[in-house]
Formats: structure tokens, C-alpha cells, sequence
């Protein structure tokens, strides 16, 4: 009898691999007090985050050890980069809240990081009987993109310090309780490319990619800010229909 075949799938597993390198090197980034060029590194691991899974569907070379995988690059590059991200920011802001100062963002921070870990652990675990169209709770990308967003707007269209970190901090708790959430997110994988599309849909997503050209920071934030109240609107929506019957 034949002993199975062992090993992993070279191609989706490399994609996951830069997309950990490029959270890895938005900590470095971060610690460095390269502030914008860490949440650029962030949104790179999106990309490669975004790519890995679609990659391992469209060539059948999906397996639980790539999802395992993902989700371990997926704590590092949406979960501690942020955490890292986000500290630094607002060390560097210099805004005092009195005191408590260090301990206000050590906390903030690692709620978002204990958020984000729940969250991963919980998608893997109802990997096989979730709604595959939609994610339960904020997506750690999302969440990423958010935070990441924010420090990369201020950096490029500085204001006050002192609302700035309000803001942050705002930003950094509410995504993450919105990842441990039940509420419903559009996860896009029902989403085919190779299928005819009307003029109409091309031309919206030129456009957007010319604004993201031209102003990355301000469209990357509005995108994942609207993502991310869509989905608090969907839900609230869902339970007022439910209500009414």
C-alpha cells in the first residue's frame, strides 16, 4: 500500500508568504516611526491576502494547511502590524491624555489585537458551515485597512493632534469589537471576473482606481469606512425586516 502523497501547494502558499513578509515589514516599518510607509506595507499584504485564496480556488490547490497558514499571516500583517501601528502613532502624536497616556493605547491596542485573533480563530473554526457569501463580524483586512487608512490620511493631510488621537483610538476599539460582532459583511468571493459586465460597472471601476491613483489615503479610507458602516446598516436592515413579520 501506498503511503499519501505529503507536501503543500507551492503557488497559493508563496502569495500568503509576501503577504506575511509585507506585514512583518510594516512592524519594522512602524517601530521605525515610518508611519505612512507602514500603512502602505498594510494595504500590500491586502493585496497579497486578497490573492493567495482566489489564486488556490481558480487552480484547485486549496487545503487546510493553506488556510491555516493564511490565517497565522493573516494575525501577523492584520492584527499585530496595526496594534504596532497605530501605538507608535500616537507615542508619536505627543498629544498627552494625562498619565494614563501609555496605558490608554497599550489597552486600545491590544484589544484590537485580542479582537482580531478571536476573530480568526472563529472563522476557522465555522469554516465549513459559514454563509460563504457573507463574513461574520468585520473581516481583520477590513479592520486593517481602517486603521491603517487613518494613519496614512493624517500623515498625508495633517490636523490637531489631539483630535487625531481621539479619532485613532475611536477607529482602533470600534473595529475591533466590530470583528468580534455577529454583524454580516459582503465578503465578495461570489464576486466572477471572467463574466461579462456592463459598460457601466467598468467605467466605476476605472474611476476608482484613478482616484485611488491620485489620492491613495483618502479613497483607501472612504472605501473600507463605507465597507465597514455597510455593514452595520445590512444587519440593523435584516433584524427590522425580521421584526416586522
Amino acid at each position: 500500500m501506498k503511503n499519501p502523497r505529503r507536501g503543500v501547494f507551492l503557488l497559493p502558499n508563496i502569495l500568503t508568504t509576501f503577504g506575511l513578509f509585507a506585514g512583518f515589514y510594516a512592524i519594522i516599518l512602524a517601530i521605525s516611526g515610518e508611519f505612512i510607509n507602514a500603512s502602505i506595507a498594510i494595504f500590500i499584504a491586502m493585496l497579497w491576502d486578497g490573492l493567495d485564496g482566489r489564486v488556490a480556488r481558480m487552480t484547485n490547490t486549496q487545503s487546510s494547511f493553506g488556510e491555516q497558514y493564511d490565517s497565522m499571516a493573516d494575525l501577523i500583517s492584520f492584527g499585530v502590524a496595526p496594534s504596532f501601528l497605530i501605538y507608535f502613532y500616537l507615542q508619536s502624536l505627543g498629544y498627552n491624555f494625562g498619565d494614563n497616556m501609555g496605558n490608554i493605547t497599550q489597552i486600545a491596542s491590544f484589544i484590537y489585537l485580542t479582537a482580531a485573533a478571536l476573530r480568526l480563530a472563529r472563522f476557522n473554526s465555522q469554516i465549513e458551515v459559514i454563509d460563504k457569501k457573507y463574513f461574520q463580524g468585520l473581516p481583520s483586512p477590513a479592520a486593517a485597512a481602517l486603521v491603517a487608512g487613518f494613519v496614512w490620511l493624517s500623515g498625508s493631510f495633517s490636523f490637531d493632534n489631539h483630535l487625531q488621537s481621539i479619532i485613532a483610538l475611536i477607529i482602533l476599539t470600534t473595529s475591533g469589537i466590530l470583528m468580534v460582532s455577529n454583524i454580516r459583511y459582503y465578503s465578495f468571493k461570489d464576486l466572477n471576473l471572467k463574466s461579462r459586465s456592463s459598460f457601466k460597472k467598468l467605467l466605476i471601476l476605472v474611476l476608482i482606481i484613478l482616484g485611488i491613483l491620485l489620492y491613495p489615503s483618502m479613497v483607501l479610507f472612504g472605501f473600507f469606512a463605507i465597507y465597514t458602516i455597510s455593514g452595520i446598516v445590512f444587519t440593523i436592515s435584516e433584524i427590522t425586516k425580521k421584526r416586522k413579520k
